[in-house]
């Protein structure tokens, strides 16, 4: 298996992918050690001679003015844990746990969190072998980052809480003695050190962009079918348009979408026919796809940033000697960047169902049958296939309202401004999920409708639509159609499309 060097400041978001799916191991760097070590060894000499310092010595958040005597430092530890564990709801996959886990170990990995060596390698022991804390997906306002769902990541730590381990789902204290690794006992500043960051919200925004940045390749394949297989023009996509308006994004998927279309039989067929432009779902196709990927490039940059930066509070200056108090742990960049992202694939769903409503509706399908029914009235075809999709795109419209734009206090004020960054994250997740959907119905109808057409279509296109047709035979009469949807919607999620496209010698951008 392949073994990844954590030192807290070059972690790649691919990283934390293949880690999050089980696929790599992960090792603390010589150097990372000896700075965590460092930091510690300043926290120790800080407690013993008794300064006054925040986390330190004294509560938390509204109780900051409270000196802590040096006999509860340690119980204070633990009862911060406790405290702020709760979350409620269903729980985050696996995977998703594993990215939070991973990224947390990455913070405490840059050395400024003050946490003991012992308690980081036990957190790296956890995630090598597969315990996975249970964590409740509501329950954050993106305050002082993640608190109560990063809670429920160290109780498992401290042998409390609840743990998924190889399949099953046990108390933490059980899960942590099944592996054969000692719970921890937490020492000064460890428990703030623990739940106090960005990494829940960081951790799913990680998986889900690489997931959109897959989707914006998928749409343009879905959206090259549909184009074909409706006698739509390529006109539109010539590089002389797109160069004239050079968004990096939208020459991306009109340089794609010239690839997917080249050598169509289909297209030579109609060549010299009086359509001169299409309607805008299949003209402007590159426009709308490419402000989604230009978006996501931005999103891109505020990820890369945030899973390498120390987001805790407070920060441990060892070399100069300083406990800093501030707010790096407030989820603002990380609330607006998935909210952007929730709105920008948002859009690929919706002039997706667009080209779908123009493969079925009769009157605009070009000589295609309505609905794609082979008997229209005995059989309704994909009609409702049509309103399914309608209805993703209308909920996505409700879920893409912006979570970070809302504001409650919390902590009796103390905490008076607040990103609601994990909710942001909460809903960009359904809203990839909808769109996955969506674009997997277009990839279905296109399908079919390629297959009533006269002529072929590309090489490309054509070995996509055989991989269409290895799971969704094709539609002779009327039957139950969601177990069609649900293979095609597991094909779009099994990047089995791109390497497809790859033998087909399509390199998608």
């Amino acid at each position: 298996m392949q073994v990844i060097h954590i030192d807290g400041n070059s972690l790649s978001l691919e990283n934390v992918e293949a880690i999050a799916n089980g696929h790599a191991e992960i090792k603390l760097t010589a150097a990372a050690r000896a700075k965590v070590i460092h930091c510690r060894e300043f926290v120790d000499r800080v407690i013993s001679e008794g300064r006054i310092v925040y986390g330190l010595t004294t509560g938390f958040g509204k109780f900051s003015t409270v000196t802590i005597p040096k006999e509860h430092i340690e119980e204070l530890q633990v009862n911060l844990i406790r405290s702020h564990a709760t979350s409620v709801g269903p729980v985050y996959s696996k995977e998703i746990t594993r990215a939070i886990m991973l990224l947390r170990i990455n913070v405490l990995a840059k050395g400024y969190s003050g946490i003991r060596i012992e308690t980081l390698d036990t957190l790296i022991q956890m995630l090598n072998l597969g315990i996975h804390p249970q964590i409740p997906m509501r329950g954050s306002v993106g305050a002082s980052g993640d608190l109560s769902p990063l809670s429920h990541l160290a109780l498992v730590l401290i042998g409390e809480g609840e743990a998924e381990y190889k399949g099953k789902i046990m108390s933490g204290a059980a899960a942590m003695q099944t592996a054969g690794i000692t719970p921890v006992k937490l020492g000064a500043k460890e428990g703030l050190a623990l739940n106090n960051g960005t990494q829940v919200m960081a951790g799913i925004g990680a998986l889900v962009l690489l997931e959109a940045e897959r989707l914006c390749k998928y749409a343009d394949v879905t959206a090259a079918m549909s184009i074909d297989a409706l006698k739509g023009t390529p006109k539109a996509f010539d590089e002389l348009i797109h160069g004239l308006r050079p968004h990096p994004g939208q020459l991306a998927s009109a340089a794609n979408i010239r690839s997917l279309l080249k050598s169509s039989v289909l297209r030579e067929s109609h060549r010299k026919c009086e359509n001169i432009q299409d309607a805008y779902s299949l003209r402007c196709t590159p426009q709308v796809h490419g402000a989604v990927r230009d978006a996501i490039t931005y999103v891109r940059g505020v990820l890369q940033i945030e899973i390498n930066s120390a987001t805790d509070n407070p920060l441990i200056f060892a070399e100069q000697e300083q406990v800093i108090s501030g707010g790096n742990f407030h989820g603002e960049p990380l609330a607006i960047a998935l909210d952007t992202l929730a709105i920008a694939i948002s859009e690929l769903a919706s002039i997706s169902e667009r080209r779908v409503e123009q493969i079925l509706n009769p009157a605009l399908n070009r000589g295609l049958s309505p609905f794609l029914a082979n008997r229209p009235g005995i059989d309704s075809g994909y009609m409702i296939v049509q309103l399914t999709a309608a209805s993703l795109v209308s909920e996505n419209k409700v879920l893409a309202h912006p979570a970070s734009v809302d504001s409650i206090p919390t902590s009796a004020n103390q905490e008076d401004h607040v990103s609601m960054g994990s909710i942001s994250a909460n809903k960009v997740m359904q809203v990839l999920e909808n769109v996955n959907n969506v674009l997997a119905i277009e990839l279905m109808i296109a399908a079919s409708a390629l297959d009533q057409r006269e002529y072929v279509s590309s090489p490309a296109l054509e070995s996509v639509k055989a991989l269409v047709r290895g799971v969704v035979t094709p539609l002779e009469k009327d039957r139950i159609l969601y177990p069609d949807m649900q293979a095609s919607i597991s094909l779009l999620k099994s990047q089995k499309l791109l390497h497809a496209l790859y033998g087909a010698e399509v390199k998608m951008l």
